[in-house]
């Protein structure tokens, strides 16, 4: 893809943290994007504050992509607006932090629902809109909880696992089509996804969320030709 300029992207769960980050960056490399999250409150607030800086070039909707229907609905939205897609960035995630003897069986659906058959629902829409541009890349955003398993984190830890073989499974199906597919595992993020605030001092030593998104350009700024399809991301200092 190399060129980011004048390229269309989607970057779900985008009103925060690495979500909010990926979308910035994009837009500051002259891409359209359109951002998605759950509370259509947060869309908006997100959607003008990045408009007085980038016009029209960020467009949003809410989205909960654990229904289908709402993701089939945006993804409509999005070709209407930008005549198909080059990037979708699937950022959109929940934690889980209950023992399985604990844990109610609504908290193991939602974190499976929104991590994994979120990240399906949307590469199946986005898929048919990049084939008929000729090309494109999808990116999941996991964890290294996908690869290093701990207690109290089963149903976050299952999800994170299923999305290293859903991406590595796509990327296969869909090369020959021009299509990317890339996975990024990032290891403990200052934002508020771990219940801490982004400020807090105790939580320095981890990654920033632009440390994220800088990945994910520098994927999306490659060569065609070389395809990176899993990168693990560390604090280089952690917590001892």
């Amino acid at each position: 893809m190399a060129e980011i300029k004048g390229k269309s992207a989607l970057v779900t769960g985008a009103t925060r943290g690495i979500g909010l980050a990926i979308a910035q960056e994009l837009l500051a490399r002259d891409a359209r994007v359109f951002i998605c999250a759950r509370n259509s409150q947060e869309v908006r607030e997100v959607v003008q504050r990045l408009g007085k800086e980038y016009g029209d070039r960020v467009q949003g909707a809410a989205c909960d992509v654990t229904d289908y229907e709402q993701v089939r609905s945006m993804f409509v939205q999005v070709e209407r607006l930008f005549s198909g897609l080059d990037v979708l960035i699937n950022n959109a995630g929940v934690g889980s932090h209950s023992y399985v003897e604990h844990m109610p069986v609504q908290e193991w659906r939602s974190t499976i629902e929104t991590n994994l058959s979120g990240v399906f629902y949307c590469c199946h829409e986005a898929i048919p809109l990049m084939k008929r541009l000729r090309g494109g890349y999808l990116i999941n955003i996991g964890s290294l909880a996908g690869k290093s398993a701990f207690p109290g984190a089963a149903a976050y830890c299952a999800s994170k696992f299923g999305l290293i073989g859903f991406s590595e499974a796509l990327m296969q199906e869909v090369r020959y089509d021009h299509i990317r597919v890339s996975y990024v595992m990032p290891g403990s993020v200052n934002t508020g996804f771990g219940g801490h605030e982004e400020q807090d001092p105790g939580t320095s030593w981890k990654l920033a969320s632009e440390d994220v998104a800088r990945v994910v350009l520098s994927l999306l700024e490659m060569d065609p030709r070389a395809l990176p399809s899993r990168v693990e991301l560390r604090p280089s200092e952690p917590k001892k």
